[in-house]
């Protein structure tokens, strides 16, 4: 199917998420990879780890051209190699999804819904969070609040942060779309955030995005 959504969140936001529906060849055409990323895709044994990587590049050149390269730091942190935008990527089962901005850093996660959520929320949840009783909703709900953490994880580019002590996500009510809010507290961060959330299939998508300057000197700092 290759790209489903295209959408700029603003002037300086693209979200892009594609939906992995060829095998290796077929996305093989539609990307050109350097001699590192070669090498990189060479070393990965399973096939869906080399279609989750054909498919981040494959994204990345529907977003911003053929040109565009990823590249990471020693965290294995994806950067781009020109240094244009910030990037987010996430995928799960069959969907992989690029959140960049030319001015905003930027987290974005997503998961494919299975049944099994519920067995490790107490991994996650802390005594602040609440979540929906009703079975309908509590998956859903409980997968919004993991995509949040893992999103403003990547957001703050920080080591030792603990999703269940270090980050909390405000109560809310859970509809198919959405806006929250969420905060990152640990002895070097104090930090609240605006998140947005919607589901595709049985997808949960949730992305954050902040002005570097509105973050404050300990968020940033390495």
């Amino acid at each position: 199917m290759g790209c489903i959504t295209k959408h700029y969140l603003n002037e300086y936001s693209l979200l892009g998420v594609w939906k992995i529906e060829e095998d290796l060849a077929a996305l093989s055409e539609l990307v050109e990879l350097d001699n590192e990323e070669k090498k990189r895709f060479n070393s990965f044994s399973s096939t869906s780890r080399k279609l989750e990587f054909l498919s981040v590049r494959a994204l990345l050149a529907e977003l911003l051209g053929k040109e565009a390269r990823i590249v990471y730091n020693k965290n294995n942190k994806p950067f781009l190699k020109d240094g244009s935008r910030f990037i987010s990527i996430s995928h799960s089962h069959k969907l992989t999804a690029i959140l960049l901005s030319t001015n905003e850093k930027v987290g974005i996660d997503l998961e494919y819904m299975s049944s099994n959520i519920t067995a490790i929320a107490l991994k996650f949840l802390n005594r602040k969070e609440k979540v929906a009783k009703e079975q309908e909703k509590r998956k859903y709900h409980l997968y919004i609040h993991w995509c949040a953490k893992e999103a403003l994880y990547k957001i703050c580019d920080k080591e030792g942060i603990s999703l269940r002590k270090n980050i909390t996500i405000e109560p809310f009510d859970v509809m198919e779309s959405g806006e929250i809010k969420g905060q990152v507290k640990t002895d070097k961060i104090n930090e609240k955030f605006e998140l947005f959330y919607s589901k595709y299939d049985n997808y949960a998508i949730v992305w954050t995005k902040k002005n570097w300057e509105n973050l404050t000197e300990t968020t940033h700092k390495k």
